[in-house]
């Protein structure tokens, strides 16, 4: 389980493809002392180590996580949004993140407000029924909170300090994102259903 704080932005530095099968190494401090068989949340999607050699993690994403996620599109030298499980001991700063994502969004404004800016993301329904105002949504592994919303997409306000320290701020109109709602919403929806 992730809370959604990216703690560093790791570099890609190989991606091998497979059959139906994509293998990336990825560089970053925070990988150093990660044990094989661990899990890591890269752009929002939970993945397990493979190798570990100094600060250089090797994961291997397979088909069902290619077929939902923007991962299948990563080159070598892209940044991508990292962060490690929760320990007990953590704080607990962001939302319920499990990086299990639910869907591909496409950026489709960037509007500064000043110092921050205005993302929207053109989502599925699939996405947005389960948003609501002032909620909880993950983008690429980053706790955000749904600025607002409508029958086509949702908007989220970014602040300095998150586009200088996520891959937000290397993002640009019609980039993909990763998107992965609150999970309690979908229990919700469960338990009422039944």
């Amino acid at each position: 389980m992730f809370t959604g704080i990216i703690q560093e932005m790791g570099q890609v530095l190989k991606v091998e493809q497979g059959d139906r099968l994509v293998s990336l190494d990825i560089s970053a401090d925070i990988v150093a002392d990660m044990a094989v068989g661990g899990s890591i949340s890269v752009n929002g999607t939970c993945l397990t180590a493979v190798r570990v050699e100094d600060a250089v993690i090797t994961v291997e994403i397979g088909s069902e996580t290619l077929d939902r996620t923007t991962m299948g599109a990563i080159q070598p030298g892209d940044a991508v949004n990292l962060e490690l499980p929760m320990t007990p001991a953590s704080l607990f700063d962001g939302h319920v993140v499990q990086g299990h994502i639910d869907g591909v969004g496409r950026i489709t404004s960037v509007d500064p407000e000043g110092d921050s800016v205005r993302i929207r993301m053109e989502a599925s329904q699939d996405i947005l029924r389960y948003l609501v105002e002032k909620g909880s949504v993950t983008v690429d592994g980053i706790s955000l909170t749904v600025a607002g919303f409508d029958e086509s997409g949702f908007e989220v306000a970014i602040i300095p300090h998150t586009l200088a320290v996520t891959t937000l701020g290397l993002r640009d109109v019609g980039a993909t994102v990763n998107l992965e709602v609150d999970v309690l919403a979908k229990y919700v929806e469960r338990l009422l259903k039944n």
